[in-house]
């Protein structure tokens, strides 16, 4: 966009920023975000503009306020998962809708087809794990499977591979977002097709209650790598006013961002999958309590807290 336009459209959020005296760190970590923002777009597209220098100065100050007492690693890392990776979250809410949508129509066409073709089990979870597991329903330990390796072991592998899982279905988006939407439909179409398997054997409930222990945090992470992928690809097949090559560099970096964000969750559900999971005997009062508790942080970290942030940034109050 042309640069008085751009001038315009800031200013004011400029001259506030300017003007504040707090020294509150969630204040200044979120202005400092905004203003690098708009300092990394003034230096593309107007490097050698007053625009630029002003911003570079407004940086500096936020900076030094931050990070003095030469605590910038400490502070940096804070930033990045109380405030930058949330704003993400709400920046692109919309690919997290879809990446959402994308998963729970492809759970349920694998529920559908898992319904009405006996087959389709056997093909998408392979005849070894499905004779696997009918021979632990009839030994009366139908989730046997969860204690066949070592608790460190077990985490390791799962860990390493739902980050492995992670970062695929990220760097998909380069096929333009049908790369991603494929690692979802892959991903979701397993997932329907095994949650049926266990409700046709009159193990849903138990399913859910000993599965979901880790489930529900690996597979809301799953989600939000899809929209980590779709905001890679849609940054190059939709770049609105930004040129194609600086909407794609801020679409990778936003992405990577995401999905490198999504580590301690694969990690937290890898712990319970290794260690907890296992439990399958379990009160179902705490198998509950340990789904609520990963349900209602996804909940809030992802939707609730970002709105909550975004709006505190825009009006410049808690409420």
């Amino acid at each position: 966009m042309r640069e008085p336009i751009f001038v315009k459209q800031n200013s004011k959020k400029w001259e506030r920023f300017e003007s504040s005296t707090t020294s509150d760190a969630d204040e200044l970590a979120d202005s400092f975000i905004q203003i690098t923002d708009d300092l990394a777009y003034a230096k593309t597209f107007y490097p050698k503009s007053k625009t630029t220098t002003y911003l570079n100065g407004l940086a500096s100050r936020f900076h030094q306020s931050i990070y003095k007492n030469k605590s910038e690693k400490g502070n940096r890392f804070i930033t990045f998962w109380r405030f930058e990776l949330p704003l993400l979250f709400y920046s692109y809410r919309k690919q997290l809708l879809y990446s959402f949508t994308f998963s729970l129509v492809f759970a349920l066409i694998g529920w559908v087809s898992a319904k009405y073709d006996e087959n389709f089990i056997r093909l998408i979870m392979g005849d070894e794990y499905v004779d696997m597991t009918n021979a632990n329903i009839a030994k009366g330990d139908p989730f046997g499977v969860y204690k066949q390796s070592g608790e460190f072991s077990m985490f390791f592998m799962i860990a390493v591979n739902n980050i492995y899982v992670s970062l695929s279905t990220f760097v998909s988006g380069m096929i333009f977002s049908i790369g991603t939407v494929y690692q979802l439909f892959r991903n979701c179409l397993m997932l329907g097709a095994f949650e049926y398997y266990f409700f046709s054997k009159g193990l849903g409930m138990q399913s859910v209650l000993v599965i979901w222990i880790h489930g529900t945090l690996e597979i809301s992470a799953i989600i939000i790598a899809g929209a980590a992928g779709l905001v890679l690809g849609n940054s190059f097949l939709f770049p609105k006013t930004y040129t194609r090559l600086f909407s794609l560099k801020r679409g990778a970096m936003d992405g990577m961002k995401i999905a490198v964000g999504l580590v301690p969750i694969f990690i937290t559900a890898a712990f319970f999958e290794g260690f907890v999971t296992r439990h399958t005997e379990m009160p179902a009062w705490l198998s509950v309590s340990i789904l609520a508790s990963s349900l209602t942080f996804i909940i809030w970290y992802v939707v609730l807290y970002p709105r909550a942030l975004n709006k505190k940034t825009l009006y410049g109050t808690s409420n």
